[in-house]
Parts: structure tokens; sequence; C-alpha cells
């Protein structure tokens, strides 16, 4: 897991969607993968979370109004390990989303959204 935390970090597309996407960062507890998302300018209800398989999807898009669309903005984080296994929670407030990937828990074994509170 270190070695795959360097090498996402060490990655020219993951610098170049922090900036032109929105920034993520992983972090390992004891207890925890967590992934935070730097979202300012949304809310929770312009948020989607996902994961399918190894991966897990963040989706941020404003609600468009008749005169000004918004472009649709998603990253995705490539796991070496099937993350629908494990238990997956995400919370969103004061825009940054977090999303936590317990290393305890087992979770559905299947592709699905994770509902944000």
């Amino acid at each position: 897991m270190d070695q795959w935390l360097r090498d996402y970090f060490l990655d020219p597309k993951t610098e170049h969607d922090d900036h032109t996407l929105f920034k993520i960062d992983i972090y390992e507890t004891d207890d925890h993968w967590i992934v935070e998302a730097v979202l300012k300018d949304y809310v929770s209800s312009e948020i989607k979370v996902r994961i399918e398989n190894t991966n897990l999807l963040i989706t941020a898009q404003k609600h468009a109004s008749l005169t000004s669309p918004f472009p649709k903005k998603e990253r995705t984080i490539h796991f070496p390990f099937k993350i629908i296994h494990h238990c997956v929670t995400a919370f969103f407030q004061n825009g940054i989303l977090e999303i936590f990937i317990s290393k305890t828990q087992n979770g559905l074994g299947k592709n699905r959204y994770i509902t944000l509170p």
C-alpha cells in the first residue's frame, strides 16, 4: 500500500488533476484509508461518490441554470484492492469531502453509490 500511495502522488496526472479539477489527498490510519477531496464551490447535493470494484469515483457538478451550464468534474482513484469488499462511508462539511474505507469492516461486495448525510 505504501508503494501504491507513493506512485499515486508522484504520477504527473494526479498533480494535473489536483490543479484542473479538484485536489485529493489520501491518508492511512490503523482502521481506515481516508480520501479527502476539496470541493469548496459545491454543496452535498451536487456531489456523488461511487465505488466500482477497485475504483472510487467522485463526481461534482453544479446545478445548471438556463443561462450558465456547469461542466461535470470527476476524479477516479484506482485502489490496489477491491474496495467494494470494504465498508465505505462519506461525509461532506465546510467544502471538504471525506471518504472512509474501513480496513476491518466488510462491505456489500458490489458496486454502489455512497450516500452523503
